[in-house]
């Protein structure tokens, strides 16, 4: 199995227990790694990818927000 596609499934793996209420960190890596049988600093790189990749999402997100609140207002005026 190629990184990408093993950090696809670690991605997927982490984002279904979370989805399933598991809020322990270290619960979550001991799952993973325990279902797909890799190691640990491995899951751990991938959770800090996607944690990476969300915040960026978050960001362009988030900077949309005040110029939708000012085109509001632009608007009421």
């Amino acid at each position: 199995m190629n990184r990408t596609n093993q950090s696809t499934i670690i991605k997927e793996a982490i984002n279904s227990y979370l989805d399933k209420g598991v809020t322990d960190k270290q619960d979550i890596y001991t799952k993973v790694v325990d279902e797909l049988g890799v190691p640990r600093p491995t899951v751990r790189r991938v959770a800090r990818d996607l944690r990476t990749e969300l915040l960026q999402k978050i960001q362009i997100l988030q900077s949309d927000m005040p110029k939708a609140t000012v085109a509001t207002t632009e608007e009421d005026e």
